[in-house]
This record gives structure tokens, C-alpha cells and sequence, in this order.
């Protein structure tokens, strides 16, 4: 049972309307947002946007090699890769979601595109169980992609001011909201082998 506490903080996300608004437009325009996670605020866009990818690998010095973290708020957004899926395979995964746990998925169908994947035959995936993060891929209508709003190699960020101070002028658009309470960044395992990697 949701405690009132969650209940009061999930009203506060959903309650933001103008900056949920302004974000979403952002992504559809094929900008780079910024918004709360779990543990540290996040960077994201529509993956499939390769020109927007390529905008936030470049705020973020990062490079495209190494792959990019996919956020959803089920499974099923992302209905390609989970057609791929054992049932097994699914239920291990959704033992942990929504959760801070992600998963590295084999795309066998190529289905996600190469600049996500990076060097990796794999996806990495992971369903939110921030209200926020949800919201907005429900109403994006898919996955959205997450990594942590930093520039490669430095501390990640955990206050919306330094946020604003470190990306305010690269990025199109800051969703309002809290951090969750997770202390550390998402658990990274591998589906196949079951190992934890991060």
C-alpha cells in the first residue's frame, strides 16, 4: 500500500504541468531535457532521434561507444525488444522493475538503433519506478533515453540548482521535481549471465 508520503510526492510530479509540457515538446522537437531519477538527475531525448542522441552525447562528452541507458515505464514500450523475450527472461526482469535495477537485453532483431547501443550487441533497459520519469514516457508514448546529467567523468548531479548552474544554457528544457530516494545510481546486471556489472 502506497504510503501518504508517496502519495503527496507523487501529486507534486504530476502537478508540474507547464514544465511536463515544455519538456515533452522538447523531445518531440528533437531537444535534450533534464529531469529527476531515482538518485541523480538525468539527461534524456527520443532515442530514435539520432540527430538528438548526438546533441546529448556531445552536451555530455561522451562518446557514442560506450551506449546509452533506455527508460521506460513498462516493458511493452519497447514492444520489438520484448518480442524477442523468453518467459523467464521476463520474469527475472520484472522481479525488479519498476525498480532502480537495469538490464542489459541481447537485441536479436536489431530493433534498437546502433547509436543507443553503442559498440554492444545489447540494450540496456530500465523500467522506472519514479512518478515523474513515468509520466513522461507514458505520455511520450515510449522509452526515453536516460543517463545521468554530467559531464563524462564528473560527480553525477543531485540538486535541481547545480542542474541548472552546469546545464542550463546546453540543454532545451529542465523538468521540475524531487530525486527519489535510491542513494546510488541504478544496479546494471545482464540478463544472460545474470552477473551485476555496476
Amino acid at each position: 500500500m502506497q504510503s501518504a508520503d508517496a502519495s503527496h510526492k507523487q501529486a507534486e510530479y504530476l502537478l508540474d504541468e507547464p514544465s511536463i509540457v515544455a519538456g515533452l515538446e522538447a523531445v518531440a522537437a528533437g531537444g535534450v531535457i533534464a529531469y529527476p531519477t531515482e538518485a541523480v538527475w538525468g539527461l534524456g531525448c527520443d532515442p530514435f532521434s539520432e540527430a538528438a542522441v548526438a546533441k546529448l552525447l556531445k552536451i555530455k562528452n561522451r562518446p557514442v561507444e560506450k551506449g546509452l541507458i533506455l527508460v521506460a515505464s513498462s516493458l511493452e514500450q519497447l514492444p520489438a525488444l520484448a518480442a524477442s523475450l523468453t518467459d523467464a527472461q521476463r520474469d527475472t526482469m520484472q522481479a525488479t522493475w519498476p525498480g532502480p535495477v537495469t538490464w542489459l537485453i541481447p537485441d536479436v532483431d536489431g530493433c534498437i538503433p546502433q547509436w543507443i547501443k553503442g559498440e554492444h550487441a545489447s540494450v540496456a533497459v530500465r523500467v522506472s519506478a519514479h512518478p515523474l520519469v513515468r509520466e513522461l514516457c507514458n505520455r511520450h508514448g515510449g522509452a526515453l533515453v536516460s543517463t545521468s546529467a554530467n559531464d563524462a567523468g564528473e560527480p553525477e548531479i543531485r540538486s535541481q540548482s547545480r542542474l541548472v548552474e552546469e546545464f542550463g544554457g546546453r540543454i532545451d528544457a529542465v523538468i521540475a521535481g524531487e530525486l527519489g530516494d535510491s542513494a546510488e545510481p541504478s544496479q546494471i546486471r545482464d540478463l544472460i549471465s545474470g552477473n551485476r556489472l555496476r
